[in-house]
């Protein structure tokens, strides 16, 4: 093996974890990642430090929550220029470090202005529409996003249905696209070509490849051919309905009003999640095309290898879609690490994207800068038992709307501003967050403790904003006006 062991991480966007067959699921086809996830060590209570897309990110670059990173627990924020960041670093040791397809690190640049790549060397960039949105309204530049710039030349150009040009959509339909020429296929390309070439001219230097799908965020718009795969009839419908979400984080019914979901019928909704699985399947494949290489060029031992995801999606479940809030839909995600000496396991220690930085930077012998706040999950990559954590916090949003979450492994106490509104879940009894047992009679024994631990997380990992001067931050809540609320992020064009 090389000094320094290559490192390959591939990347989902609005993946939840229970949709992999090594995650549970018994319906969705990922055989792939079901032989990758026997090879390696599969973290099972693994969650995104923050369920929004550009944060999550943020904290896979720096191993810092985003409130440190970048200031912003929403969807903008620039990583700040004091942080660690994850090619930089790796870079600083000797790799040669490529990014391929989605990086989300805003802000986006204009055309003709240097991207934003944070140490990537060598980058094929999809950006899922947003560049046209913001520079390229018309669709008619070249040079700002790559997957774009492809369809034009292989004589597609227009037929990419991004969801950053404003689609955040579930009504669902089978891509124009040929198979070859879809999204998540062209990135799986990219990552092979960038593995090749450097095995080509690079090979005396260790590789940092980070292979990221924009998929299978919304548009739901998978090739036919494995929406062929399921009937519909036979998709598990989602959990629970609307009528759960009376006390629960209101940003999930919200969204029932905002993008339309109140039109969809049950069946609807199965059909719904069947393009989500077509959509997964599809990676699947495409994941395997990308580990077949590695194999091919002779490197699969010398390479260690992560999926994971930025956060998940509600999926249907309890009558709403997409993430923002830490139920186990949208908050818990894969992690799944294949490294050279680990023997593969299943661990149920706490586990989190901010984790990934700390735990490279030991597995290569790269020793960080500085500090981060994710910890280092190498002694339980390496030893049954090794603790990570008491306790896994995380948070999201801006006043008034912040989000927060403790989960211990068993019990997770999640508190929205708004209301303010409190849940409490015994996952060891209630593994699907049925019963809200902050609701309960008598609940306030039982949250006390709970709401002293969040507090005591925050201080402890300098996520003020949460808390005023009387503990926890609190905003009123009026859920009567949701379904007045005008609809956004269901427009219907392609790029």
């Amino acid at each position: 093996m090389a000094k320094h062991p290559n490192i390959l991480i591939m990347m989902a966007d609005q993946l939840r974890a229970d949709v992999l067959g090594s995650y549970g699921n018994q319906v969705c086809q990922t055989p792939n990642l079901d032989n990758f996830a026997a090879s390696g060590v599969v973290f099972e209570n693994s969650f995104t430090p923050n369920p929004i897309c550009v944060p999550a990110r943020a904290s896979l670059t720096t191993g810092n929550y985003p409130h440190i990173c970048t200031g912003n627990k929403n969807n903008s924020g620039r990583i700040r220029d004091d942080q660690v960041k994850i090619a930089e670093h790796f870079a600083s040791h000797g790799y040669e470090t490529y990014a391929c397809g989605k990086l989300h690190y805003v802000p986006y640049a204009p055309p003709g202005k240097p991207r934003l790549l944070h140490g990537f060397q060598h980058c094929d960039l999809n950006e899922s529409g947003r560049l046209q949105r913001a520079f390229d309204p018309q669709g008619k530049l070249r040079g700002l996003d790559d997957y774009i710039d492809y369809l034009a030349d292989v004589g597609w150009p227009g037929y990419s249905r991004a969801h950053g040009a404003g689609q955040n959509d579930v009504r669902p339909c089978p891509t124009p696209l040929p198979t070859e020429h879809y999204v998540d296929h062209w990135v799986a390309d990219r990552s092979i070509k960038h593995l090749g070439e450097h095995m080509k001219s690079r090979r005396d230097k260790p590789f940092f490849i980070f292979c990221s799908f924009p998929k299978p965020h919304e548009s739901l718009d998978p090739p036919a051919e494995c929406v062929a795969l399921y009937d519909p009839r036979e998709i598990p419908p989602p959990l629970g309905d609307e009528t759960f979400l009376a006390d629960r984080s209101p940003g999930m019914e919200r969204a029932r009003y905002t993008h339309n979901i109140t039109t969809l019928s049950p069946a609807a909704m199965q059909v719904v999640k069947m393009y989500y699985f077509a959509l997964v399947t599809f990676q699947d494949a495409q994941v395997g095309r990308v580990l077949q290489a590695l194999e091919i060029a002779g490197v699969a031992d010398d390479t260690i290898v992560i999926y994971l995801a930025d956060h998940g999606d509600m999926m249907g479940d309890f009558g709403t879609y997409f993430k923002g809030n830490f139920l186990n839909g949208s908050a818990h995600v894969p992690i799944i690490i294949r490294a050279p000496g680990v023997a593969p396991a299943r661990k149920k220690q706490l586990a989190g994207l901010q984790d990934i930085l700390p735990t490279l930077a030991t597995l290569t012998d790269c020793p960080l800068p500085k500090e981060v706040q994710g910890v280092d999950l190498t002694p339980a990559l390496q030893h049954e038992n090794a603790p990570t954590r008491e306790l896994y916090y995380g948070s999201c949003g801006g006043p008034p709307g912040q989000k927060a979450m403790v989960f211990d492994g068993r019990w997770k106490y999640c508190y929205s501003q708004q209301g303010p509104t409190e849940e409490l879940y015994d996952l060891a009894e209630d593994p699907d967050e049925l019963v809200n047992l902050a609701s309960q009679p008598d609940a306030e024994k039982l949250l006390k403790p709970w709401r002293q631990k969040l507090i005591a997380e925050a201080q402890k990992l300098g996520d003020t904003q949460l808390m005023d001067g009387k503990g926890l931050a609190t905003a009123p809540l009026d859920r009567s006006g949701f379904k007045d609320l005008p609809l956004k992020g269901i427009n219907w064009r392609w790029f």
